[in-house]
């Protein structure tokens, strides 16, 4: 039975949100404030944390940050902070997902389940192995990666993008594909913020950025990661 988090101080929100939740079949845990909610993911480890951004003392976005400092848990924000910036900004926090209020209870349901099979599919892609790439290494089950013997310091995305791109080296992964695998079927965001994540990885990890040896764009189609053949 999958455990869900809430951190939100509205109990008119957090009941009804339980009901549904266990009504679904979730086990469910509430935390009213950011500290309570930072001691319950590492006491708790929850499968999945709903994260308000508007808390007393210590706000949602200053939550997610410290989240990402021990654990990969999947958070999806929530807000009725509508703007696009505030779900851009959740997302480059480490956030995995972004609802605004009022959200539709299936909508929730439907985003929870979505993250959890993108998780189980994570597992099953062999968690014990190393990547190697010409300089460039992940530890996948550290969730590290390095560039010859010095470890980069990467984002939540960055390095979720970079290790969809290394295992599937050699092959060209669309826009659509990487939107898919990465943000969510559903994301309406700005789709420069790919091509932002990209221009970041090739600054941490290529001698010159402005020509990239291993994160190669395809013209209108998308992006590849270098063969181990090609790479040096």
């Amino acid at each position: 039975m999958p455990t869900v988090l809430i951190i939100d101080d509205d109990e008119r929100l957090t009941g009804p949100m339980r009901f549904l939740l266990e009504a679904q079949g979730f086990a469910v845990l509430v935390a009213g404030d950011g500290a309570a909610g930072l001691r319950a993911v590492i006491d708790e480890r929850p499968d999945v944390v709903l994260l308000d951004i508007m808390l007393p003392a210590m706000d949602g976005w200053q939550v997610c940050q410290e989240i990402r400092r021990f654990s990969q848990v999947p958070i999806i924000m929530l807000s009725a902070l509508g703007m696009e910036l505030d779900r851009i900004r959740g997302l480059e926090l480490g956030a995995d997902d972004y609802l605004t209020k009022p959200f539709a209870s299936q909508e929730l349901i439907a985003h929870i389940r979505s993250i959890l099979r993108r998780v189980q599919w994570d597992t099953a892609r062999a968690p014990d192995s190393r990547l190697v790439i010409g300089r460039v290494r992940l530890d996948l089950a550290a969730r590290r990666a390095y560039k010859g013997d010095v470890e980069l310091a990467l984002r939540h995305k960055e390095y979720e993008l970079l290790s969809l791109l290394m295992q599937q080296a050699g092959s060209v992964l669309t826009r659509e594909q990487l939107f898919s695998q990465i943000w969510g079927t559903d994301w309406m965001g700005d789709t420069r913020t790919l091509d932002v994540h990209i221009r970041w990885l090739r600054q941490k990890i290529e001698d010159d950025p402005s020509a990239p040896q291993y994160i190669q764009t395809v013209r209108n189609v998308g992006y590849r990661f270098a063969g181990a053949r090609e790479a040096t």
